[in-house]
């Protein structure tokens, strides 16, 4: 049987290629291979369309509205969490394999010792951004996840401010809130790309010490001080504008940190009206309403950092009252108390922030890009 290799199929013009309509099978024991490309490469976009994504190695399709991830398990499976500031003003990352347990690791260092900073993540990027040196400043600054090293300055925050919180999808990352004085601000950056921050909208309501969490398509911030608030709102990470109200948690609360997989945000931890609680409460993200009781963390705690893969959601460090290097993680889509996982490098507080490469905000069951 005589065969035929045709290595390239294309228009006369050589920039389009063959339509083959109806049902076709292939058949061998070889590899077909896809386009591929960063995602500002992305052309011709149509409903069906398939391609590989160089920037985040993984398979994506066009589903009419966003490109979305087709499921990575890999992402789950090699989650890595990274915790970065906090008191006493202190420069330390370390990281963590969030599907594990065991001790931190040393990461590197910040581009300046702060406390009271927020984070957000793409798949390749951890970024920080604002805290207290002791004074409030408007840095930003990044790591690439999967290696190690120091911090390398992003740009600046639209404001200096500190106790914000931020939430990203796999592009767009979002700082909210903030304190000096109490803040409505919402900004954003593009995680791939450097340079200053950009005006979003605002909360509903202008408060520091908030926590916040994101699906691919939503960001959520919870909590906070305005005093004490049970407040939750959210925004759609994609567009620009205010933020609208979504429910209230479980109690009011301040200093309180929020994780999540695509479906389902975590609010743990925090000052509520007496002494520091232990509560974990959760949110299904792609609704609105109030929070529900989800069980309680290892030791009760306030000024956490937080992380999270598609399936664990994780806290480290805070105060308890005195300042405690304690891991802890639950199974987000259970209820349930958190176990424990391990030792930061360091005791420490005063709102260090966590972020990972493998979030709710970049999963594939939420959505995409």
């Amino acid at each position: 049987m005589s065969s035929i290799k045709i290595t390239n199929i294309s228009n006369r013009n050589g920039d389009s290629g063959a339509i083959i309509s109806g049902i076709s099978t292939a058949s061998g024991t070889g590899y077909a291979k896809l386009p591929s490309g960063t995602a500002d490469q992305r052309v011709g976009i149509e409903s069906g369309s398939l391609r590989y994504n160089s920037d985040t190695n993984e398979l994506e399709f066009y589903n009419g509205t966003l490109w979305a991830t087709i499921l990575n398990t890999s992402r789950n499976i090699n989650a890595r969490g990274v915790f970065g500031g906090g008191g006493t003003v202190v420069n330390i990352i370390d990281y963590i394999t969030i599907s594990t347990t065991g001790d931190a690791i040393d990461f590197g260092d910040l581009t300046q010792p702060r406390q009271n900073i927020a984070a957000c993540s793409s798949s390749t990027r951890g970024v920080w951004g604002g805290g207290y040196t002791p004074t409030t400043v408007n840095t930003i600054d990044y790591v690439t996840i999967a290696t190690t090293g120091n911090a390398t300055d992003f740009g600046d925050l639209t404001v200096a401010r500190s106790s914000m919180a931020g939430c990203s999808s796999s592009t767009r990352g979002v700082f909210g809130g903030g304190y000096f004085p109490q803040r409505n601000i919402i900004d954003y950056i593009t995680i791939a790309t450097t340079g200053n921050a950009t005006d979003f909208g605002d909360l509903t309501v202008a408060r520091n010490e908030l926590a916040a969490c994101s699906s691919s398509t939503r960001g959520v911030f919870a909590g906070g001080y305005t005093p004490k608030t049970n407040t939750i709102d959210y925004i759609t990470i994609a567009s620009t504008g205010n933020a609208t109200d979504f429910g209230d948690l479980t109690v009011a609360v301040g200093r309180v940190s929020g994780c999540s997989s695509s479906t389902r945000g975590l609010f743990a931890g925090g000052a509520a009206s007496g002494p520091t609680t232990n509560i974990i409460g959760y949110i299904t993200i792609a609704t609105t309403g109030n929070a529900t009781d989800f069980g309680d963390l290892t030791v009760a705690r306030s000024f956490t950092g937080s992380c999270s893969s598609s399936t664990r959601g994780v806290w480290g460090g805070g105060s308890s009252p005195s300042f405690t290097n304690i891991i802890d993680y639950v199974t987000i889509a259970t209820t349930g108390n958190a176990t424990d996982f391990g030792d930061l490098t360091a005791a420490r507080t005063q709102g260090l922030a966590g972020c990972s490469n493998g979030h709710g905000g970049l999963s594939s069951s939420g959505g995409g890009y």
